[in-house]
């Protein structure tokens, strides 16, 4: 044999037992199972900075003309949270942390597709830091060009599966611009694809609702006293005034050191969860030293990691630059992943605290299902701060959807209230007791049957 040869063909072998392994154009790899059961991949969105994404087709898939299966496309918040990892392994994909299955992934109701969103998360990445994105319009251009490619990369998209945009905290904002940039691309034929519905998870759509509704949650439950909830109302006024300026970046510092504030007042009170510490998990003390309130906003997966606490649990980093990496293949064997970018994280500092109703408003009037769901124990984006925002839409259905009384909803066979939703036309609120920021990993069940409806799933 040729000595050129046999690397050649040691690759060919690999390729073929372990994975399929194709340039999808000159600025895009994708690799997968041979079955197409698993499809991962970069886009090059542009010249240099790369998405990377990972596609799960469902086992349970069943599909009719009149209830095709449909696919969720997660986004993940921060700004800089990977989804790959976070929302994969700890929230809703087929294998948790410890890479055993997930009794309530949400690939039981449709396709998955997890996104490191935007360039320089997770596994994406750029090859020059001028090149990460400053805005979420900018985030939702790029992922616009991965769903181009996507849309003829994937059979299942090709084949008219109905796509929903599912997010979470700041991921709620991607959502937003990403729904608004793909309708708009769908209405003027520049892509072919069926966006059926945006999910808002516990999202970051208004900072200034939220800001102001910190004091009277805290108040409420009895973690602030009401000298600090004064005090502390104060500071959200300025954020709001700062806002309203046009002054963002100041708004978020001012915000910032709010945090701070209420930690200091509340014995730490978990942003997440009100009723938890901060830190109470075992993996706080791995953390990055960066300032508090960042830390408490953005390490979020700590609070995730809280239930994996038992002996010898694998850690996200570990497997991420471990065992998953390896299986990927495809990730530059210099790139090391991290839950969270801090590049990415700084690069929006003037967009964080910008508003994204309008876009919401948008979404309603090309008649895009809006789902707003939310955990009943968040602070950091809670359901008072959301209630608030919805009330703020000029969609012409607002009137008769707010005059609407709720439903409660139960999970299996259990008569207790797991959750309360309102529907008008194609606006949806869900209610989610017991649930702090994330809602899948806090009430799996109740999460796993709203997104069968969100979705009208065949499984569902």
């Amino acid at each position: 044999m040729d000595k050129h040869s046999r690397p050649l063909l040691a690759l060919l072998s690999l390729l073929l037992c372990l994975s399929q392994l194709r340039a999808s154009s000159a600025s895009s790899v994708t690799a997968g199972k041979p079955d197409g059961t698993e499809l991962w991949g970069f886009v090059e969105v542009r010249p240099k900075a790369h998405l990377f994404w990972w596609y799960y087709k469902s086992p349970q898939r069943v599909s009719t003309p009149s209830k095709p299966w449909p696919t969720v496309l997660w986004l993940q918040g921060g700004p800089g949270a990977s989804g790959v990892g976070i929302g994969n392994f700890m929230e809703i994909g087929p294998l948790d942390v410890n890479l055993k299955p997930r009794n309530s992934t949400w690939l039981q109701k449709a396709d998955l597709i997890f996104v490191d969103n935007p360039v320089g998360v997770g596994y994406s990445y750029v090859e020059d830091d001028s090149l990460l994105v400053t805005s979420d319009w900018q985030a939702a251009t790029d992922a616009t060009t991965l769903l181009k490619a996507l849309a003829k990369e994937l059979p299942t998209l090709q084949q008219g599966s109905p796509l929903y945009l599912v997010a979470e905290s700041y991921g709620g904002k991607y959502a937003a611009t990403l729904g608004v940039s793909v309708a708009r691309a769908v209405r003027a034929g520049d892509l072919k694809i069926k966006l059926a519905g945006v999910a808002l998870g516990d999202s970051w759509i208004s900072p200034e609702d939220f800001t102001l509704a910190y004091a009277p949650v805290l108040l409420d439950v009895s973690r602030l006293d009401d000298n600090a909830g004064d005090a502390a109302k104060k500071k959200a006024a300025t954020v709001k005034e700062q806002i309203a300026a046009g002054r963002l970046a100041a708004s978020q510092g001012s915000w910032s050191d709010l945090l701070d504030f209420i930690r200091s007042k509340s014995a730490s009170v978990d942003m997440y969860n009100f009723l938890l510490d901060a830190g109470m998990d075992p993996v706080a003390a791995d953390l990055p030293a960066t300032s508090s309130s960042k830390t408490q906003v953005t390490k979020y997966s700590t609070y995730l990691a809280g239930s994996q606490e038992e002996a010898g649990a694998n850690t996200l980093s570990g497997i991420m630059n471990g065992v998953i990496k390896e299986k990927l293949k495809i990730i530059p064997k210099e790139h090391e992943w991290y839950e969270l970018s801090d590049p990415v994280y700084n690069a929006l500092v003037n967009d964080f605290m910008k508003p994204r109703i309008d876009e919401v408003d948008e979404l309603l009037s090309y008649g895009v299902d809006v789902t707003v769901y939310n955990g009943q124990l968040d602070v950091i984006c809670s359901t008072k701060g959301a209630e608030a925002w919805v009330q703020k839409l000029k969609w012409d259905g607002l009137k008769n959807f707010l005059s609407l009384p709720r439903e409660p909803l139960y999970c299996g066979s259990s008569t207790v209230t797991k959750a309360f939703v309102r529907s008008y036309k194609n606006l949806h609120f869900y209610w989610i007791l017991g649930a702090g920021h994330f809602v899948p990993a806090d009430q799996p069940c109740i999460a796993l049957s709203m997104i069968g409806g969100i979705t009208q799933s065949p499984a569902s």
